[in-house]
């Protein structure tokens, strides 16, 4: 897939919560499966969970372990990962 948009490279817990509901909404079932590897601009592999926001195309760092953290932490994953159908349903009446 090609896209034009600016890529911008970010931590998860610097994004804006809409940002954040947004990838909510895009990865109801977590992040850890969707993960990317691209070499930075040291030359080091990174992980990123992208996410195509409309003006900017996403990666946001995060090593598997973080992202399973990230939805083991939040309450509107369940016991399972997957995003709350109640959460799922707000999300989006909000943003679609």
């Amino acid at each position: 897939m090609q896209n034009n948009k600016p890529k911008v490279i970010k931590d998860y817990d610097k994004l804006p919560e809409e940002l954040v509901e947004q990838i909510k909404l895009n990865y109801p079932f977590g992040f850890e499966k969707n993960l990317v590897t691209f070499k930075n601009k040291e030359g080091k592999f990174v992980s990123a969970l992208p996410f195509e926001g409309e003006q900017f195309y996403y990666l946001i760092r995060m090593t598997k372990e973080e992202a399973q953290d990230i939805i083991e932490d939040d309450d509107d994953y369940d016991d399972d990962g997957n995003l709350m159908e109640d959460v799922q349903d707000e999300l989006i009446d909000k943003y679609e």
